[in-house]
C-alpha cells in the first residue's frame, strides 16, 4: 500500500502541471488561435501561381472544354485554399464544415441534374415538334 502512495505521490506534479496547461491553452484559445505567418504567405503564393495559370490559359488561347475545365479547376482550388486557410474551415468541425459545404455541394447536384433533363426535353421536343417526312 506504501508503494501506491508513493507512486501517487510521484505523479501528482505532473497532474499540475497538465492542468496548469489546460488552463493556458484555453486562456489563449480566448484571445484568439494564432496560426504561422509562414502558411499565409504559403498560401498567398499558391493562389498568385494558381491565379497565373488562369491568366496564361487566356494567354495560350485554348478554346473549349479544355479552356473552360481548366478555368474550373483553378477557381475551385483557388476557392478552397480560401475558404480552409482565410476562413478557418481548415479548424472548425466537422459538423460546421458539413453544414456550410454540402448545401452548394447539392445545389451544383440538382443544378446538374437540371442540365441533363433540359437536354432530354430538348431533344423529345425537337423530335415531336419536327416536321413529318
Amino acid at each position: 500500500m506504501a508503494n501506491v502512495a508513493v507512486h501517487l505521490e510521484g505523479h501528482q506534479p505532473s497532474l499540475q502541471t497538465h492542468v496548469h496547461d489546460a488552463v493556458a491553452a484555453g486562456a489563449a484559445h480566448a484571445k484568439g488561435q494564432q496560426h504561422p505567418i509562414k502558411l499565409y504567405l504559403v498560401v498567398w503564393g499558391w493562389l498568385f501561381v494558381l491565379s497565373t495559370f488562369s491568366y496564361l490559359v487566356d494567354y495560350f488561347h485554348l478554346h473549349g472544354y479544355l479552356r473552360w475545365s481548366l478555368i474550373l479547376l483553378f477557381m475551385m482550388l483557388k476557392a478552397g485554399l480560401i475558404v480552409a486557410v482565410f476562413m478557418h474551415m481548415a479548424w472548425e468541425r466537422l459538423a460546421l464544415v458539413y453544414a456550410i459545404l454540402l448545401p452548394p455541394v447539392a445545389v451544383l447536384v440538382f443544378v446538374a441534374i437540371m442540365v441533363f433533363e433540359s437536354e432530354y426535353t430538348h431533344f423529345i421536343r425537337a423530335l415531336f415538334f419536327a416536321a413529318p417526312a
